[in-house]
């Protein structure tokens, strides 16, 4: 692979972890703005909407500006934007902050799939792809535990600071390493993009994405108060399921990567999808039994990873199938369509709790799954691409 793609995970990873890493420095935060900690949670909804807003329609604005460019600018804003954090005075700042650096994430991660799969030839781009999303589950994994621990160390400011110079890293690499061509101009206009994507076949597989999404956010939001409530866990127990998930979602990604790559791209993602249907009522069935939790946890972070670089690689095709001067704009429709799937999914689990209590808010994620499948089955083939292609 070139350095390039490992270049883009690297960054892929800074953006990951300023996402993340708020849900671990949420209390310190709060404490320190002196804000609730419901407020303080908003930090994690603007950073989601920035994305959604971001990842089609900016990216479709800077259609004509090279890969190179772009990505190496939003990396700036990051860096800027993660300085800005640490120094926060007040709430408002930070949200105003939060979602402005998550306008840049949804265009690096649009950007940033598009560009990995031109980087290198058609029968890698599943893998190459991958690599970039890698960069996210490692700081699902890895960089949240370890910035939620320094965040308690240290300070939450001095966690944004380090994600800061990260950034900057990352920016002046990808000036380096990413090619210094431009890409053709665009065929279509930033409207006429943002129109393309309306088709039915985008807009169908932008769906199944989203149902994705909620099937599997409706429970994880609330894994934390399942898993110490319905199954009486303790805190140990959690840590323990949390990294099941967040080690298995390493492998998910991956597999998901070199199944893309393969003919049968399309069945994998339905049997993928059935897997997620019988895993997320397993959590209610089996909710007594500490390992059977653990093992559930993981077979969700890995189900869920690999169908994210599925779906992502298949939108992709479908797009350049479609209209390849969209390709970029449709990994940023993908990406909206994953964050506002995560956010309908928190609110999916709060319905759920509130009419029937927690124990059953998998069952709503299972429904959500069995619809994504049943869209993908009904989608024609025609729509299919070779991977050759």
């Amino acid at each position: 692979m070139p350095i390039a793609i490992y270049l883009l995970s690297l960054c892929s990873f800074a953006f990951g972890l300023s996402e993340f890493i708020a849900a671990g420095l949420l209390s310190g935060m709060a404490r320190e703005l002196h804000a609730s900690v419901a407020a303080t949670g908003g930090a994690i909804a603007a950073y989601a909407l920035g994305a959604a807003i971001g990842a089609p329609i900016l990216t479709a604005l800077l259609a004509c500006r090279s890969d190179r460019r772009v990505l190496a600018a939003t990396m700036l804003v990051l860096a800027v934007g993660s300085v800005g954090m640490a120094a926060a005075p007040g709430l408002t700042s930070l949200l105003l902050l939060r979602f402005l650096v998550g306008l840049a994430h949804g265009v690096f991660m649009a950007v940033a799939s598009n560009a990995a799969t031109r980087l290198v030839e058609p029968s890698r781009s599943g893998r190459a792809l991958a690599l970039v999303w890698l960069g996210l589950t490692l700081a699902l994994a890895c960089g949240v535990p370890m910035g939620t621990w320094l965040g308690e160390l240290w300070s939450w400011r001095a966690v944004f600071a380090a994600i800061a110079v990260l950034a900057l890293a990352g920016s002046v690499g990808l000036q380096l390493a990413m090619p210094k061509t431009s890409p053709p101009a665009p065929t279509l206009s930033a409207l006429a993009s943002l129109r393309a994507l309306l088709q039915p076949a985008l807009l169908l597989a932008a769906g199944i994405a989203a149902l994705v999404s909620v099937a599997t956010f409706s429970f994880f939001t609330y894994i934390s108060p399942f898993l110490l409530q319905v199954s009486g866990l303790d805190a140990n127990w959690l840590g323990a399921a949390m990294l099941s998930f967040g080690v298995c979602a390493i492998g998910g990604n991956l597999l998901g990567g070199r199944l893309a790559d393969g003919l049968q791209a399309r069945g994998w993602t339905l049997l993928a999808l059935a897997a997620l249907a019988l895993n997320l009522p397993g959590f209610y069935i089996l909710r007594a039994q500490p390992w059977a939790m653990l093992a559930l946890c993981g077979s969700l972070g890995l189900l869920f990873f690999a169908i994210v670089t599925l779906s992502t690689m298949r939108l992709l095709r479908l797009a350049r199938q479609l209209n390849p001067g969209v390709a970029a704009v449709a990994a940023g429709l993908n990406i909206a369509s994953f964050n506002l799937g995560t956010a309908a999914g928190g609110l999916l689990g709060g319905v759920l709790i509130a009419g029937w209590g927690l124990p059953f808010i998998s069952l709503g994620g299972m429904a959500a799954a069995l619809l994504a499948m049943l869209l993908l089955w009904r989608t024609p083939a025609a729509h299919e691409l070779d991977p050759a292609l």
